[in-house]
């Protein structure tokens, strides 16, 4: 009976020996976002010298997501995955590369679309600036012809054009007051001084000659 439970015994510090060989056995560890090999040793029971040397890392604040690292193992999975790892981010790299000259290229036709916008809608009010002009000047040529011809009108009406014609207090080519002048009956003068006049009061020459034929002065 004795040698029965020594057996008993025995197996049963074996089989403890053998399940403290399994509980000994590396745990994979698959990187997720925001872990640390500090946390990552933390919930393991281990430090992040043992994560280091069994996993062979050069830099223990550098690991990648989706890493598989080795709790107090071997490194001969982590070694397959990181190798797979670096192998795909030539391929990023690569797709990132075509991206970049898809969107250089892109960008080079909309600049070149807005280029030809631009100079589409640069010449359209060029011709439209040339026509204004030329619109504006037939006006300004008839407006002063108009304006020339009711100031003419007018220095007949009143003196015959004569610069030193008199009647009185009213002197020159268009009877303007003495007061007006000031002493200065110069033809310079006078049409300086008619201009001012017609344009304070009546606001044109036109508008001058229109008040004198309703009222025979202005």
């Amino acid at each position: 009976m004795k040698i029965k439970n020594a057996l008993l015994s025995t197996a049963a510090a074996t089989a403890s020996l053998f399940a403290i060989g399994a509980t000994a056995q590396a745990a994979t560890v698959t990187v997720k976002a925001g872990d640390t090999v500090s946390q990552i040793a933390l919930d393991h029971n281990t430090t992040v010298d043992a994560i280091q040397q069994a996993n062979h890392l050069k830099d223990v604040n550098l690991i990648l997501v989706g890493q598989q690292l080795e709790v107090n193992g071997d490194d001969s999975t982590t070694t397959t995955t990181t190798t797979t790892t670096q192998t795909s981010q030539p391929a990023a790299t690569t797709q990132s590369s075509s991206q970049t000259t898809n969107q250089a290229s892109q960008s080079q036709t909309s600049q070149s679309s807005q280029t030809q916008s631009s100079q589409t809608q640069t010449s359209t009010p060029a011709a439209k600036t040339t026509t204004q002009q030329s619109t504006s000047s037939t006006s300004n040529y008839s407006n002063n012809s108009s304006e020339s011809a009711a100031k003419a009108w007018i220095a007949n009406k009143e003196s015959g054009g004569s610069y030193s014609a008199r009647n009185g207090q009213y002197i020159g080519k268009y009877q303007l007051s003495a007061s007006y002048l000031n002493g200065d009956y110069s033809a310079a003068n006078q049409e300086r001084v008619a201009n001012n006049y017609v344009a304070s009061r009546y606001g044109s020459w036109a508008n001058a000659k229109s008040h004198w034929l309703a009222n025979n002065w202005y």
